[in-house]
């Protein structure tokens, strides 16, 4: 009998021609949140896959003591009750090496539309450019280079660490924070180079990071990291990204911190209320804004499958 597999968030391509070659049978028809666990008990699932849409919590595991796997195609697996799930003996796995690259470009994508005004000169060419165009032009003139700034990341992990080396490759003096490590080691991806250059970003201080950086991103899985006494900590004019999780900066006061200017530019992936999130957050004029894409390229997508099918392939041994 064949291992059934519900990927109710889908999976690639290459990790389901992985699985089927494997002689599992996989469906990847999204089954909503109140339905699924009846859908799992009536069609004897044993390996349920989800990425950040579906909750896979304590009822569910519960009402399906026929599982043995669950996998999260991403990172953060705050959408899993992971230590119930063990408890219960169903093996919970993750894919935190597949994305980080296409994570840490969308935040370089985001800070250079910031330094150089794009996001809202996209909003506004289209409707006041052939009217307003030197008007436009003097109101976005003013834009900065981000070779020869400082760079902070808060978490040092696999993502943080893909950022560090962007940075490093712009010119940017990268500095850190993880409370859990004391310093990373960066091989620099220059083409042609070898052996690879490799940088040293040694953890320092919360307030030292928030203090000195110019351009300011986070990686870590959640919780509040910026908050009404970090926002007071901030060096004035920074540019802050979030492509972490909602909540991670408090938007109240990153919207107060915008108005008084200590942050220039706010750069959001994640949201706290997502997927609606506030009106004042998406209505704001020096907020850059994505809808939770992080991890959405197809080269990402890819590996995510692969690591994932992999993996359900070992646990299952």
């Amino acid at each position: 009998m064949s291992i059934k597999i519900l990927a109710n968030d889908g999976i690639d391509a290459a990790g389901l021609k992985i699985l089927t070659d494997a002689g599992c049978a996989v469906v990847a028809e999204k089954v909503a949140q109140e339905n699924l666990a009846q859908a799992i008990q009536t069609e004897g699932y044993t390996v349920l896959t989800v990425r950040s849409a579906t909750q896979v919590r304590q009822d569910l595991i519960d009402a399906c003591p026929g599982l043995k796997v669950i996998g999260r195609g991403g990172v953060g697996m705050d959408n899993i009750d992971v230590e119930y799930a063990r408890s219960k003996g169903i093996a919970v796995i993750n894919t935190p090496a597949a994305s980080s690259h296409s994570v840490a470009e969308l935040v370089f994508a985001h800070f250079m539309g910031a330094a150089r005004f794009l996001y809202d000169s996209n909003r506004h060419m289209p409707v006041s450019g052939l009217a307003e165009f030197n008007t436009l032009k003097k109101k976005y003139a003013p834009g900065i280079e981000l070779k020869g700034k400082t760079l902070g990341i808060i978490g040092l992990g696999r993502i943080g660490q893909a950022a560090a080396a962007i940075g490093a490759g712009l010119g940017m003096k990268v500095i850190g924070h993880d409370p859990l490590l004391t310093s990373v080691k960066v091989s620099l991806d220059i083409q042609g180079i070898s052996p690879k250059p490799v940088l040293e970003v040694h953890s320092q201080s919360l307030e030292t990071v928030l203090a000195q950086s110019d351009f300011l991103t986070i990686h870590v899985p959640g919780g509040q990291i910026i908050g009404k006494e970090e926002f007071s900590k901030l060096k004035k004019g920074v540019v802050l990204a979030n492509t972490a999780r909602g909540g991670v900066i408090e938007e109240a006061g990153l919207i107060q911190a915008l108005n008084d200017g200590i942050v220039a530019h706010a750069c959001l992936d994640v949201f706290m209320n997502e997927p609606k999130p506030s009106t004042e957050i998406l209505s704001h004029p020096k907020i850059s804004l994505t809808p939770h894409i992080g991890a959405s390229t197809n080269e990402a997508q890819e590996r995510i499958g692969v690591e994932l099918a992999e993996k359900i392939l070992e646990a299952l041994k």
